[in-house]
């Protein structure tokens, strides 16, 4: 009969190594389930400089949009107009040709020639005749002026069709662009929501902060006049609103963006200017890029991303009056402070 053996017991060393290995691996375990590092403050910054820049690209994209489909809305809306009087007309033309049309039915379908010359009263058939050459004259203009009409009404109408699809489209544009602004603002308050109070203050106050030391440096009483009256009103009104928030697709009287800005300033002095950054790039005549040839009251376009998609006032002494960006007041700045793209003198 076989003799029992005891198991063998696992030496110290072995097990030492298996409770190594165990405890590697579940520290392993337990790093994969930690949670993430949370961002520093910096990093944090960083981020929401960057939201902010690619916000405003996207605030003028949906401040372009939202100009163009308002000019399709009234252009649509005169065209209907346009179309329901031609529809009017044309059934009126229509109403004239149909009573013709019963006369000679009520004729007989006689010839109208014939008829006169078999009139009881020979004294009137040279007045009846003449009258009958009138009277087919008459018709034969109705007829063509009823199809005139009927061209231009169907013209109107395909207009009218075009206009309503290409609104159509830039409405979607508009939706679009609204939509990318506001995920952008959302996750940027989602970073700040991050951060420690403290440092979210920080964040917050490095935008006022900056506003506020910039307008107290600037003495007013030194600037140079403008050399328009109109640009000298603009001037005014825009360094008027510092301290009033950036708000996208505002266009005052209480925020701004930076083209609102530029369009509330220069509309208190009557003049209209496009929505836009990149179309105020295009607008007045031009100075060139050197900002030592501005005057106050000219806009200074930026290409912050190579895409005009900023603009200031000019003011004098080598300061911008300007809406930054989301979180940051109406402020001056130092004009070269971002790379010129034009300078537009209205």
């Amino acid at each position: 009969m076989a003799a029992h053996r005891r198991p063998k017991q696992p030496s110290r060393a072995r097990v030492a190594v298996l409770t190594g290995a165990a405890a590697v691996a579940l520290s392993a375990q337990a790093g994969a389930h930690a949670a993430p590092a949370q961002p520093s403050k910096d990093e944090v910054k960083a981020q929401v400089d960057k939201l902010s820049e690619e916000m405003e690209q996207a605030t003028e994209r949906y401040n372009g949009a939202k100009e163009r489909a308002d000019q399709l809305r009234k252009q649509a809306a005169d065209l209907q107009d346009q179309v329901a009087r031609s529809q009017e007309q044309l059934t009126e033309l229509a109403s004239g040709l149909a009573v013709v049309a019963a006369d000679e039915y009520r004729q007989g379908g006689v010839d109208p020639s014939m008829q006169l010359m078999l009139s009881s009263d020979p004294d009137q058939y040279l007045a009846k005749a003449s009258s009958f050459d009138q009277a087919a004259s008459t018709q034969s203009d109705v007829l063509r002026a009823l199809k005139d009409q009927q061209r231009r009404l169907d013209q109107q109408k395909q207009e009218a069709t075009a206009v309503l699809a290409e609104l159509d489209g830039e409405t979607r544009t508009l939706n679009d662009t609204k939509t990318q602004v506001q995920s952008k603002l959302a996750e940027s308050r989602r970073l700040l929501n991050q951060l420690g109070a403290a440092d979210r203050a920080a964040i917050l106050a490095d935008n006022e902060g900056t506003a506020s030391r910039g307008s107290d440096r600037l003495d007013i009483g030194s600037l140079p006049k403008a050399g328009s009256a109109a640009a000298r009103t603009a001037v005014d009104v825009a360094l008027a609103q510092r301290g009033k928030m950036y708000v996208w697709g505002a266009a005052g009287p209480n925020n701004f963006d930076c083209s609102g800005l530029m369009v509330y300033a220069y509309a208190q002095a009557g003049i209209h200017l496009p929505r836009t950054s990149q179309e105020q790039a295009g607008v007045g005549s031009g100075v060139g890029r050197d900002w030592h040839n501005a005057q106050p009251g000219d806009l200074v376009i930026y290409s912050v991303h190579g895409a005009q998609d900023h603009v200031g006032m000019y003011v004098g002494n080598g300061t911008v009056v300007h809406a930054p960006k989301p979180g940051a007041p109406v402020r001056t700045m130092a004009v070269d402070a971002l790379t010129i793209s034009t300078i537009r003198r209205i």
